[in-house]
């Protein structure tokens, strides 16, 4: 099981509080392009923008799976697999999923032992009831419809499956929020212009990660969208989130659904 550890589950309803959305145009082909053109240096930028945060945010992440021996995991958005090497190096058939075919290519070449394939989070072309756990790292606010796309997580995960989406998402601490959000308008498209190939792409990435929805938002969408036991875990005063969520529908002890 994921450990739930210092998870805070969401307190209100949809109804009760309202959902924001980002509001940003992300059409596939757009998307898919841009993370073409950063495919090379899109992790050593990330290291950089982070200052060696996403390291450890990317260690807490694979906790949060929890993969295990045998299980199949689909890692969506997965880019050049950076998310998929600790799922396999633990004996898990990783299938590393994204729409960047210039991702996938660099991918490919850094980690011949997973498979890496093309899978639109909108449309994904797996079967029903495949796989023990679906992840999505810090690629959930690229997603054009993210109702659609939980839709699809549902319908490949086996029952009592887990989804385990890793995201930027709102600190929790008011006067840090404004500092970080001041940061991530102005200096991280900078930093950018030092250390990636193609430093406008950030601009859109900076503006996405300021509108995406808060943490309890992103859990009301995630439980509307049909999953159970939904929760949450903020690293980083909330910079980022772990959530995480459970397929229902799974066989208990005495048999039991």
């Amino acid at each position: 099981m994921v450990s739930g550890r210092n998870f805070a589950k969401p307190r209100q309803t949809c109804e009760d509080k309202g959902m924001s959305r980002a509001h940003l145009d992300k059409q596939k082909s757009d998307v898919a392009s841009m993370f073409d053109a950063v495919a090379q240096r899109y992790d050593l930028t990330n290291d950089a923008m982070t200052f060696g945060l996403s390291r450890w945010w990317r260690v807490e992440n694979t906790r949060s799976v929890d993969p295990q021996p045998g299980e199949k995991i689909l890692d969506l958005a997965a880019g050049t697999g950076s998310s998929s090497v600790p799922y396999a190096q633990v004996g898990a058939h990783v299938i590393a999923g994204d729409i960047s075919e210039g991702m996938l290519e660099v991918g490919r070449k850094r980690h011949p032992d997973i498979e890496f394939v093309y899978a639109d989070a909108l449309d994904l072309p797996f079967e029903d009831n495949e796989f023990d756990a679906v992840t999505i790292t810090y690629g959930f606010r690229n997603v054009q419809d993210p109702a659609r796309a939980l839709s699809q997580m549902l319908r490949v995960l086996k029952p009592g499956g887990r989804l385990i989406i890793t995201e930027f998402s709102t600190p929790t601490f008011a006067p840090f929020s404004k500092l970080y959000k001041q940061y991530i308008m102005r200096a991280l498209p900078a930093v950018a212009k030092v250390v990636s190939s193609n430093p406008e792409a950030y601009v859109y990435l900076a503006e996405s990660i300021r509108e995406w929805p808060a943490q309890l938002d992103l859990s009301y969408m995630i439980r509307d969208a049909g999953f159970d036991q939904v929760k949450y875990r903020n690293l980083t005063g909330g910079i980022v989130a772990i959530h995480h969520a459970v397929k229902p529908g799974a066989i208990q002890p005495g048999g039991q659904s």
